[in-house]
């Protein structure tokens, strides 16, 4: 896999408790390597920036760094190895990733663990490390608020494959004694066959973390107008390595 890399993505999400409410968009998706971001030329910069102010870590550092530290912290050492990262570029501005994913590799390439970043639309952010099964799984407790609509509790079961000519992403949401799954979401991907300069890709698919903010709150909309209890936010411990 030589990055960076473009997928078309459909993005779907659908909860089942309370009401049912399903929807689904499109949308393209950077993957990048850590240790060779791409970056415009000179005085396009705006068009798309990977910054280390966007993810988890200290700001002042760089995205590799940050993440090489954050695994350390769980045992796992990631030097020499890639790190390959999906996500929105910050572009005018703006960058904002409802989920980050970090495959982090070892020098011989065998995968060592996954980091799913997640920020919500308060600004913060938090970091999950999982450590994928044979066939792509793993489970973690729900620890961060995202959405208005549930509260921080239940678990998250995940589905994360390998980033290759197809991508498959899939986040479910158990809640309860019986652990009913409450929320999914899935991402599915295809790579795009493209030639495109980083900038070209840029003007082709503009402002993706403006469309993404603004699906969210069109959706949020639509569930507070079916009366669906609003679970009140409150700014979260800041978990030691992310902002």
């Amino acid at each position: 896999m030589t990055a960076p890399v473009l997928y078309d993505t459909r993005i779907a999400h659908g909860r089942t408790e309370q009401v049912a409410h399903h929807f689904a968009y499109r949308h393209t998706m950077w993957l990048v390597d850590l240790d060779d971001l791409p970056a415009a030329p000179r005085g396009l910069g705006a068009l798309v920036r990977f910054e280390a102010r966007d993810h988890l870590g200290d700001p002042r550092s760089s995205i590799r760094s940050n993440v090489g530290r954050y695994v350390a912290e769980h045992g796992v050492d990631v030097a020499g190895g890639r790190v390959l990262m999906l996500a929105n570029p910050r572009s005018f501005g703006y960058a904002f990733n409802p989920l980050t994913l970090f495959w982090c590799y070892a020098p011989g390439g065998d995968l060592r663990c996954v980091l799913a970043e997640v920020q919500n639309t308060h600004g913060e952010r938090h970091c999950y490390f999982l450590e994928l099964d044979e066939r792509g799984r793993a489970g973690v407790d729900k620890q961060f608020y995202v959405s208005p609509f549930f509260a921080v509790d239940g678990s998250y079961e995940l589905e994360i494959s390998p980033p290759g000519d197809d991508l498959r992403i899939a986040v479910h949401l158990r809640r309860g004694p019986e652990r009913a799954r409450v929320f999914s979401a899935t991402l599915i991907g295809h790579r795009r066959p493209t030639t495109h300069s980083v900038v070209g890709a840029a003007v082709r698919h503009p402002l993706p973390s403006w469309r993404v903010m603004a699906l969210i709150l069109w959706e949020g909309a639509r569930l507070w107008l079916r009366r669906i209890p609003v679970v009140k936010w409150s700014p979260q411990r800041i978990q030691e390595g992310v902002r």
